[in-house]
């Protein structure tokens, strides 16, 4: 079962990574732009970057690799897929910064044990198979008293999930939702385990893009459109944000939420 899925993922980001500009690639928007609200989250938390070892797992097309090296820290980006890992190397390149790069997967991670200082894992968790692994891999390669970030989207929304059927070509048939079971699942390895969902009424905004700028899902990933956005252009979204700040903070309400971030630190 893994290794059908690892290669169906491989071919598909692959595929992803070829057919992509580096030009393209959006890096300090990522996690600048108004709606990067789980990165902004997730920088809030970590603190200065200067000087630090940060595992970036699958670290896709770069930009949070090339962000936080652009901050001063030490990186390393590892994905499954070899045309990913190159286009992460290559943009840090661009970028006037050196990524490392390695080729591995999430379950198996060959990094050196007790070195990082964060380990950051962004849409990742989802894609996949055996997440006990995963976790187990992310403690391991952690130092005493680092830190993990992830985000992920979350399985109960049916805005999000009506979306997903119809993003049929911009995504694998493998992805699996994170639900209530994975938090679990991560305490059993970071007890301290915290999370944060974000979009709820927000995501009115993947609404606009369809009925109103009448782009079909599979034309545009929405989920990196959204970062083309400005605060001129979000006038009209940001009360809807300043909403999601108290739903997503009710319990049984915030699991109706887009995405949700997770991160916990290794004792």
């Amino acid at each position: 079962m893994s290794e059908a899925v690892h290669l169906s993922e491989t071919h598909f980001h692959d595929a992803w990574a070829a057919g992509t500009r580096l030009e393209e690639i959006t890096v300090r928007e990522a996690f600048e732009a108004p709606t990067a609200v789980e990165n902004r989250f997730i920088l809030s938390q970590m603190g200065p970057l200067a000087g630090k070892r940060v595992l970036d797992v699958g670290a896709g097309l770069g930009e949070s690799s090339v962000y936080f090296a652009l901050q001063g820290a030490d990186v390393t980006a590892t994905d499954i897929s070899p045309g990913m890992v190159r286009t992460a190397v290559d943009l840090g390149v661009l970028h006037g910064v050196t990524v490392r790069g390695h080729v591995t997967a999430g379950e198996a991670l060959d990094t050196a044990p007790d070195y990082y200082d964060f380990v950051y894992i962004a849409n990742t968790i989802h894609h996949v198979p055996d997440r006990r692994a995963l976790f187990a891999q992310i403690h391991r390669t952690l130092k005493p008293g680092g830190r993990f970030f992830s985000w992920d989207p979350v399985a109960y929304n049916p805005v999000i999930n009506v979306y997903r059927r119809m993003a049929s070509e911009v995504r694998t048939d493998d992805e699996a939702p994170l639900k209530r079971a994975d938090l679990a699942l991560a305490r059993e390895f970071f007890p301290d385990v915290r999370h944060r969902e974000f979009w709820i009424s927000t995501l009115a905004l993947f609404l606009k893009y369809y009925l109103l700028d009448r782009v079909h899902p599979n034309q545009d990933r929405y989920w990196k459109r959204i970062y083309r956005e400005t605060g001129a252009s979000l006038a009209w979204w940001k009360p809807l944000l300043a909403l999601d700040n108290s739903l997503t903070r009710l319990p049984g309400v915030r699991w109706l939420a887009w995405n949700m971030v997770m991160y916990g630190s290794k004792r």
